[in-house]
């Protein structure tokens, strides 16, 4: 194992935590070499802003640790990885239950390994797409991640 928990035990943990848990959203699928990922929002009254659609703070937090997440359990101990910023842009009205996906490629992990093999911090980005049931897009979230070996794994 690469990381401290397994991704069956970390989807589990996720759930119940606070900000996801009481924001209805729900990590339906963690995959076990944390490539993947897929998260819900639920949808009730009580989430719902002044025009009965989706609170956008509850769409921005349900894209908020999960590639800081997957970056960590594919890349191991051997790096720290931090969201940096993130933007948001509303395309429709989220109504009804929500989801977003996250997949890490190879080449992308390769061009970060690259990136960060003499120590140097990188900032990768990874553009979220919020969906409603019908697959219509309703937010783009762009979030850009800090990502660089620790102190005891560089060669500085």
């Amino acid at each position: 194992m690469k990381w401290a928990f397994k991704p069956g035990v970390m989807r589990h943990l996720l759930n119940f935590w606070p900000p996801f848990w009481f924001n209805g959203i729900k990590v339906a699928v963690l995959s076990s070499d944390y490539r993947y990922a897929k998260v819900e929002l639920s949808d009730r009254p009580w989430r719902r802003n002044i025009n009965s659609s989706q609170f956008g703070g509850s769409m921005f937090a349900m894209t908020d640790p999960i590639y800081p997440l997957l970056l960590m359990g594919a890349m191991g101990k051997t790096y720290m990885v931090w969201d940096k910023k993130a933007d948001i842009d509303f395309i429709r009205p989220g109504r009804g239950t929500l989801t977003a996906e996250f997949w890490l490629h190879d080449a992308t992990i390769a061009e970060i390994k690259t990136a960060t093999d003499d120590g140097q911090k990188y900032f990768p980005q990874f553009l979220v797409l919020v969906k409603n049931k019908a697959g219509e897009v309703v937010c783009e979230v762009n979030r850009t991640v800090y990502i660089r070996k620790k102190p005891q794994h560089r060669e500085n």
